[in-house]
């Protein structure tokens, strides 16, 4: 077991006011992961304290920002080197495959690196007209509330913390429940690299001490990564207090099949796109859009590949689908199942009910429909769960609009037997992430969405630029 039962708080490790410690289940057997200190208002009102005094005060905001470069470095190569140690123990706190954890845990040097070439030739101050004036500054936009979900923690975490660091903000953390072990093990990481007293603070809450976070007027920027839902309500909070928000919500993506496609590599593709982390991604393609003329071949192939996941213990290397991460996300994604079914969607594999032998955990069978129709709600909801819906389409400009006919603009993708062919549906897709042909991604790339799947953009230079200010010095 695990035992967190200090907050980290400005550097320092502290008992939480009101006392609470969370017990960590899997969600595989119900067997004990560890224990962890839960924040409340008591504890963000310390938490916001010490980050004001460290942005108004502390060294690290007038640090050079090579200076500010280096501690981060330090942190990556640290970070990297528990690798393996932080993949085990995420996917015992929420049940995400090991292949999964893994790779994502060997990735983050490589977003962090991303983060830190930006910061090497960052424009921080520049002089415009050869050296005459205006002066043009980027300046930290001052005490940062990161607030992350449970599905990919440490990704979700350093997506928003590095950026904000290297710009010179302080960053309060606000980590899921679920997760809350992973996230202040990043305690531990961030002291050893030597981050100033102050700057950075972990804090696991409840949404309600989320909520008071949000809205504790020391606080000057949100960086959310979540529902949408509760990205409205951020927002709605954040126009009223005139704060900055960048915002990370939802997705229903659809994949467009092109007739010129190789289909068995198409959908071997969306093993991964679309079953990712057992479907908790907001980037997964659930919506999958087939021709009519190859249709049926399309949800065949769908239905073997479905059925050959492996589906188990999330720790077990040849598992490829875990458990959901808690009970209640387990019935939700159930009802939707029952929910397709009663509005007349053809249920080609899986179903509602739990895995023979899987009774202990929150399993949900990996899910496939045909003969859906974009209206309808499991095609327009993000369900969040191993459930994909086919629906056909006449031609491309059907197929295009079908795609861009969602609340959402997160990701997408499009399998195409040649690069332009594909590229021009790309083009003609209102959405933030796409990939073609199941191209990888790049750190260097802004990451976003359009519509309600968010705000702002992360990685990269684009990432970096969320958390400055600009200020223009005249001469």
């Amino acid at each position: 077991m695990k035992i967190y039962d200090k907050l980290f708080i400005g550097g320092q490790w502290k008992a939480p006011v009101n006392g609470e410690r969370l017990e960590i289940r899997s969600p595989h057997d119900q067997s004990v992961v560890g224990r962890a200190a839960q924040a409340s208002p008591a504890d963000i009102d310390l938490a916001v304290a010490i980050a004001r005094d460290a942005f108004d005060n502390g060294p690290w905001p007038k640090m050079k920002p090579s200076e500010r470069q280096a501690v981060i470095a330090r942190f990556n190569a640290l970070h990297a080197a528990r690798a393996d140690e932080i993949a085990a123990l995420i996917t015992s706190e929420n049940g995400t495959p090991r292949w999964f954890t893994n790779a994502v845990q060997r990735s983050l040097a490589e977003q962090t690196n991303a983060y830190l070439r930006a910061a090497e030739t960052y424009g921080w101050e520049e002089s415009l007209n050869d050296g005459k004036g205006p002066i043009i500054r980027r300046e930290a936009v001052g005490v940062v509330a990161a607030i992350i979900p449970w599905n990919t923690p440490h990704q979700s975490a350093l997506a928003k913390m590095i950026p904000a660091l290297l710009a010179g903000c302080a960053v309060i953390l606000k980590a899921s429940p679920e997760t809350s072990i992973d996230a202040l093990l990043l305690g531990e990481i961030f002291a050893e690299a030597g981050v100033p007293e102050g700057v950075v603070s972990i804090v696991p809450a409840g949404r309600e001490t989320s909520e008071y976070l949000v809205s504790h007027p020391g606080v000057d920027k949100i960086a959310f990564t979540g529902s949408t839902g509760a990205g409205r309500r951020i927002a709605s909070i954040a126009g009223e207090q005139l704060k900055r928000a960048s915002l990370e919500l939802g997705g229903k993506s659809a994949t467009i099949i092109l007739d010129d496609a190789d289909l068995e590599a198409a959908i071997q593709g969306l093993k991964y796109t679309s079953f990712i982390n057992n479907g908790e991604s907001c980037i997964a393609h659930t919506r999958v859009l087939v021709s009519k003329k190859r249709y049926e071949e399309a949800v065949e192939l769908l239905k073997v590949m479905t059925e050959s996941l492996a589906v188990g213990d999330p720790a077990d290397p040849a598992t490829f689908i875990g458990p959901l991460v808690r009970a209640d996300q387990q019935k939700r994604v159930q009802s939707y199942i029952e929910l397709g079914i009663q509005e007349g969607a053809r249920l080609v594999t899986g179903g509602a009910g739990v895995p023979a032998g899987l009774e202990d955990g929150y399993y949900v069978k990996p899910t496939v429909f045909a003969d859906v129709d974009n209206g309808m709600r499991i095609a327009r909801e993000e369900i969040f769960g191993p459930v994909l819906v086919v629906i056909p389409y006449e031609d491309e400009a059907d197929a295009v609009r079908i795609a861009n006919d969602s609340p959402f603009g997160l990701s997408g993708g499009v399998w195409s037997g040649t690069l332009e062919h594909g590229l021009d549906i790309a083009r003609r897709i209102r959405t933030g992430y796409f990939i073609v042909n199941g191209a990888s991604a790049s750190y260097e790339a802004p990451f976003g969405g359009f519509k309600a799947s968010g705000i702002g953009r992360e990685f990269g230079v684009a990432g970096l630029g969320a958390y400055v200010e600009q200020k223009a010095i005249n001469i």
